[in-house]
């Protein structure tokens, strides 16, 4: 629970007039049909929480908040990334010094591959799939292939890299790089550095807004937020939070941060950038990531053994689950 490199849904229509009326009504349902497809799509219905101590990965279901299958890793696993089609996700074992793959539909692994000495955050490219993997002891980044799971590049970071994290476009690949208090922002092309940020003291997580505009990091020794603009490659605002902030989640106009050693987490207004509400969740959280409606935000408590979620309009804790033991779900974890 520590920030060092753990160890620890085919419809059809049938037409049945002619009529001007028939043919408007018949339009009309095939245009609900194909909002309906739209948002079964984009509806995420589990959660893939990393149970570190258990060595598994949990799924949960977002419906029933409920445990409905797990899968086990060895190896410690921490960071996760789920591909561009949400049907693998990508799961960093630093005892094991390894990144598994897991088939979600099937629930079974279906590769690793040895990455570096300490494999921690890991971030999937959105277009061309590509697994980034960062290697806290060896001061990199590793790139994978998804289909061949061999490493087909490094980018050397500053010390300790933890979270990753790619621009929605793919253009720009962001790197927490806690023990040198900086963000490395990444050419994902041409695999160059094209900007280091200072930030606050030791980023851990790094999360990265809709527009590919802002960047926000957890930075657990200084206790705060700090607010990048990633055009400007500089850090624009600094928000103060609880004690050491490890992730950041964004969601209706917010921040959500969790706050280990208090066990809270904090909301920031974006507009404001004044922290609003402080919300009590079960002890040390750690992941937290909001769904695409925005509606809620979910949080993975790893001394509580709990996943919880949180009503971003309420701001209240609205249910909660008992996972495998030290959840982490430190990355994109919600399908």
């Amino acid at each position: 629970m520590s920030t060092q490199v753990p160890t620890c849904n085919n419809m059809a229509l049938r037409a049945v007039a002619a009529s001007p009326a028939a043919l408007v009504s018949t339009a009309l349902a095939a245009l609900l049909i194909g909002f309906a497809t739209v948002a079964a799509a984009n509806a995420q219905s589990q959660a893939l929480v990393t149970s570190q101590l258990a060595e598994q990965v949990a799924v949960v279901d977002l419906a029933t908040m409920k445990v409905t299958a797990s899968v086990k890793v060895p190896g410690k696993p921490a960071g996760i990334a789920l591909s561009p089609d949400r049907t693998r996700a990508y799961v960093t074992a630093p005892e094991a010094k390894t990144l598994t793959v897991i088939d979600i539909a099937k629930r079974s692994v279906i590769g690793r591959v040895t990455v570096g000495s300490g494999p921690l955050g890991v971030a999937v490219h959105p277009r061309d799939g590509r697994v980034f993997v960062a290697d806290w002891y060896q001061h990199q980044v590793a790139v994978v292939d998804p289909e061949s799971l061999e490493i087909v590049a490094t980018v050397p970071v500053g010390k300790s890299p933890s979270g990753l994290a790619v621009t929605p476009d793919g253009a720009l690949l962001l790197s927490a790089d806690r023990d040198s208090h900086q963000v490395s922002i990444i050419d994902a092309a041409s695999l160059k550095i094209v900007k280091t940020v200072a930030v606050g003291e030791r980023p851990f997580g790094v999360t990265i807004d809709g527009q590919g505009r802002y960047a926000y990091t957890a930075n657990v020794k200084s206790n705060d937020v700090s607010i990048i603009d990633i055009a400007l490659g500089k850090t624009v605002a600094t928000v103060k939070v609880g004690r050491r902030p490890y992730a950041v989640a964004l969601a209706n106009g917010q921040a959500f941060v969790t706050d280990q050693y208090a066990g809270t987490v904090s909301v920031i207004n974006l507009a404001t950038k004044k922290v609003v509400k402080i919300i009590q969740v079960g002890a040390y959280p750690e992941g937290i990531a909001a769904d695409r409606s925005g509606r809620y935000v979910y949080i993975a408590c790893w001394e509580d053994n709990t996943f919880e979620r949180i009503d971003t309009t309420t701001l209240e804790v609205t249910a909660r689950v008992e996972v495998p033991d030290g959840p982490r779900a430190f990355g994109d974890f919600l399908r």
